[in-house]
C-alpha cells in the first residue's frame, strides 16, 4: 500500500545549538542565540515549585480543560472564559484555525505578503490557496514579522490577528471585538516561556466555542498550564528591552548598517550578502536568522548585544567600540545539575556591572559584592530548587562562578597571581589573601557566619581552582559576611592585574 500526502510546504525552523557547536567547533557557553525573539534569560517563575503540584498528578490527564488558566486569561483581557481557547503556541492555533475555518478550494489572504511563513503553510494544509479578492479568511501578523512594522489593520472579515509581539507594540485589536475576529497571542516571546508551549486565542463566544470543537484534546500539558498561570500573576515588564531594542537599532546605524524601526523585541538588518554576514557572525558564535535580503536579530541585553556588535564590526572591517569599552577578557558559562541551572557571563576588565539573581537575596548580594570590588562585570541568571533553602542556589551559584572565573584565566600566563586585601566594614575587619596557582585550597575563617559564607567561598575557590585565605572577624554576621567577599575581591583584583611580559609569575614556568 502506498501513502501519498497531500503537497504542503514544509516549516523551516532554526538549526539545534548542538548542531552549531559541530559546525562550529565552539563550546556550546559560547553560543548566542539571536534568531528566537525570546528574553535573555527565563522568567523567576521557572522553577521546580512552580509545576511541583503538576508533576504530582502527572500520570493523569488534565480533567476539564484548564480552567483556572482559561479565567486568568479571560480575566487579563476583559473577557468571558468562552471566549478563550488554548494551544500549544500561536503556531498550534494558526493550523487550528486554518483546518476548522477553511474548505478545499478555498481562498485565503495573507497581510502582508512578507510575514510569518505559517500561515501559508496552515492555508496550505487545510487544501485551500493563498490569493483572491474575496478571501475566506485573512491572516494578519501585528507587529509583523520579520520586519517588526506596525501596519494598518486589513478591512477584511473574517479576520486573525497574530499578536505574539503585541506586549513590545502596546497596541491590540482585541478590543475591536466581533464574532468575525480572532486575536492571537503567545507565552513565548515576552513572558518567556517560549519551550512551554502555550498560546491563546480570543474570539466571539460562537467561534471560539467552535475552534474548540476542532481542537485536540488536551493540547497544552499541566506543566505549561502552571507555569503560564504563575506568568499572568508575574506579568513581564518590557521597558527595558524596548529601551536596549532603541539603543541596538542606533548602535547598528554606527556601523553603516540600515535597520528597519521595530516595534517588536527584534530588529530586521537589510544587507545585499545575509548569508555572507550571517556565517561570519556565526563563526563568533553569533546565531542569527537569515532571509534573503537581510538578517534579523533577537534583542537580548546589554552585554549580549555588545557582543553581536563586536562580531558584526569585525565581519563588516569596522570600527566600533561600546560606550563602556568591550572586556577583552570575558567567558559565558552554563552550569546545570539536579537542582539548579546557572548562567554566568563574567568579564575580568569590567565597569563594575553586577547582578546576580541566585535566588537567595544575601549571597546573590554577597558575589555581587565580590565582583564589583574586583572590577568584574558579572551577570549570574540561575532557576531552580530554592524551596529545600540556599544552600543549593548559593552553592551553585558560586561553583559556576569559580568555572567561569577558571575558564577564562586558562594557562594564568599574564597575571599578577598574588594579591592581599584588608578591608573594615564598621565593626567587622577581614583580610584576604589569593593566589591563582591552578591548585584549588582554601583556609577560610568567618566569625560570626551568617550561615553559609565560608561554604560559599569555599566552592568558589575549588571551582576556579584558587588557593584563597580569608580571615573575617565582627560581631554582625552580615558585616563581617560582607567584609570578608569585599576583601576577596580587592585580592584578585590585584591578582589578575596584567603584568609585563607573557609568561606566569613561577620560576617553574607553569602553575
Amino acid at each position: 500500500m502506498t501513502i501519498t500526502a497531500r503537497a504542503a510546504p514544509r516549516y523551516s525552523g532554526s538549526p539545534s545549538t548542538r548542531s552549531l557547536v559541530d559546525a562550529t567547533g565552539l563550546d556550546e557557553s559560547q553560543i548566542v542565540r539571536f534568531d528566537s525573539n525570546v528574553p535573555p534569560s527565563p522568567p523567576p517563575y521557572a522553577r521546580a515549585a512552580t509545576i511541583a503540584r503538576a508533576l504530582a498528578t502527572v500520570n493523569d490527564y488534565s480533567h476539564g480543560g484548564h480552567p483556572a488558566l482559561k479565567r486568568a486569561i479571560a480575566e487579563r483581557h476583559g473577557v468571558a472564559p468562552e471566549n478563550v481557547v488554548l494551544g500549544a503556541g500561536s503556531g498550534d492555533l494558526i493550523l487550528l484555525i486554518a483546518r476548522a475555518l477553511l474548505r478545499p478550494g478555498d481562498e485565503a489572504a495573507i497581510v502582508p505578503a512578507r510575514t510569518f511563513s505559517l500561515y501559508g503553510i496552515a492555508v496550505a494544509q487545510a487544501g485551500a490557496s493563498v490569493g483572491g479578492s474575496t478571501p475566506a479568511l485573512t491572516f494578519t501578523c501585528r507587529p509583523n514579522n520579520p520586519s517588526g512594522e506596525l501596519l494598518d489593520l486589513p478591512g477584511a472579515r473574517p479576520l486573525v490577528v497574530d499578536e505574539a509581539y503585541a506586549e513590545y507594540a502596546g497596541v491590540s485589536a482585541e478590543s475591536l471585538g466581533g464574532e468575525d475576529l480572532v486575536v492571537l497571542r503567545t507565552f513565548s516571546k515576552a513572558f518567556g516561556l517560549a519551550a512551554a508551549r502555550v498560546g491563546y486565542a480570543l474570539a466571539g463566544a460562537q467561534l471560539a466555542a467552535e475552534l474548540n470543537r476542532w481542537q485536540a484534546p488536551h493540547p497544552i500539558s499541566t506543566m505549561s498550564a502552571q507555569l503560564a498561570l504563575a506568568a499572568l500573576h508575574d506579568p513581564p515588564h518590557v521597558g527595558a528591552q524596548i529601551e536596549e531594542r532603541e539603543r541596538l537599532h542606533g548602535e547598528l546605524q554606527r556601523l553603516g548598517l540600515a535597520p528597519l524601526r521595530s516595534h517588536t523585541n527584534f530588529v530586521f538588518v537589510p544587507h545585499e550578502d545575509p548569508d555572507g554576514l550571517a556565517d561570519a557572525l556565526l563563526q563568533r558564535g553569533m546565531v542569527v536568522r537569515r532571509y534573503e535580503d537581510g538578517i534579523r536579530i533577537n534583542v537580548r541585553d546589554r552585554y549580549d548585544d555588545d557582543a553581536l556588535l563586536a562580531a558584526l564590526a569585525a565581519a563588516l572591517e569596522t570600527p566600533w567600540s561600546a560606550d563602556s569599552g568591550a572586556p577583552s577578557r570575558s567567558v559565558r558559562y552554563l552550569r546545570a545539575t539536579a537542582e539548579t541551572a546557572v548562567r554566568v557571563r563574567l568579564a575580568l576588565d569590567g565597569s563594575g556591572v553586577v547582578l546576580a539573581s541566585g535566588g537567595d537575596g544575601l549571597y546573590d548580594h554577597l558575589l555581587e559584592q565580590l565582583a564589583f570590588h574586583a572590577g568584574m562585570d558579572l551577570l549570574v541568571e540561575s532557576v531552580g530548587d530554592l524551596e529545600t533553602g540556599a544552600h543549593h542556589s548559593a552553592e551553585d551559584a558560586a561553583r559556576a562562578v569559580g568555572d567561569a572565573l577558571d575558564r577564562v584565566l586558562a594557562d594564568r600566563r599574564g597575571l599578577q597571581r598574588f594579591g592581599d586585601a584588608t578591608l573594615p566594614m564598621d565593626e567587622a575587619l577581614a583580610s584576604a589573601a589569593v593566589d591563582l596557582s591552578g591548585r584549588p585550597s582554601s583556609v577560610i575563617g568567618i566569625a560570626p557566619d551568617p550561615g553559609l559564607a565560608r561554604h560559599v567561598l569555599e566552592s568558589l575557590a575549588q571551582n576556579a581552582r584558587i588557593t584563597l585565605h580569608v580571615d573575617a572577624r565582627g560581631s554582625d554576621a552580615h558585616h563581617t559576611a560582607e567584609a570578608a567577599f569585599k576583601a576577596v575581591g580587592r585580592a584578585l583584583r590585584v591578582a589578575l592585574a596584567r603584568q609585563h611580559g607573557a609568561g606566569v609569575a613561577s620560576t617553574k614556568g607553569v602553575l
